[in-house]
């Protein structure tokens, strides 16, 4: 089983750059954790910004590792450097539709 969780940030005006130029640092952090990038899309229009991370295992497993990673040093280090640049958040669990 794999658990899919949806992210989409809506940036401050102007600062997707920023944002862009940061997240690839986070990716591997992510991976070290069993997380899988499976997109990062961009809506230059909206200023939004879409990606999807997966891992084995249920909703409960995912959370589970989550938090472990979100109080991992390796995390906090790669978020020194974070701009600041995320106005709003959409988070939450997907599954196929089709």
């Amino acid at each position: 089983m794999e658990t899919v969780q949806l992210r989409r940030y809506v940036m401050e005006p102007g600062r997707m750059a920023d944002f862009l130029a940061w997240f690839p640092t986070l990716v591997p952090v992510r991976a070290q954790y069993g997380f899988r990038l499976l997109f990062a899309l961009v809506d230059d229009e909206h200023e939004t910004f879409t990606w999807a991370v997966a891992h084995d295992g249920d909703q409960d497993e995912f959370r589970r590792v989550e938090a472990v990673y979100n109080d991992a040093p390796e995390r906090a280090r790669v978020f020194e450097t974070f701009p600041a640049c995320i106005a709003d958040k959409e988070i939450g669990f997907a599954t196929p539709a089709v």
